[in-house]
């Protein structure tokens, strides 16, 4: 059962997803940082240690913020409606910064 934040973080993601304002799968972020399009980065907690590695380099390289969920790959995906997620990117900035100000 998600507790309250996590329900409202979860509600934030798939209300982005329906407006098409966030982004997932790999190639597709890699594609979405590289063209300066990503204003949060968040990442499952459950995730390999090698690919949080890899999206704290993106991060870091691009100056994007990243944050490291609580919730699961499973999760995730759920939020967004799709399979199993290791991280979505958020391309609007209106919902990345009222995902920023539940999750800090």
């Amino acid at each position: 059962m998600l507790d309250n934040k996590q329900q409202r973080l979860a509600y934030l993601l798939s209300m982005a997803s329906r407006a098409n304002k966030i982004i997932s799968g790999d190639f597709a972020i890699s594609k979405a940082v590289a063209a300066g399009g990503v204003k949060l980065l968040l990442v499952a907690g459950d995730i390999a240690s090698s690919t949080s590695l890899e999206y704290r380099e993106i991060a870091s390289k691009y100056r994007i913020p990243l944050i490291i969920l609580e919730i699961d790959k499973h999760n995730l995906g759920y939020c967004i409606g799709k399979n199993e997620r290791a991280a979505v990117a958020v391309c609007d900035e209106g919902f990345a910064e009222a995902l920023k100000k539940i999750l800090e």
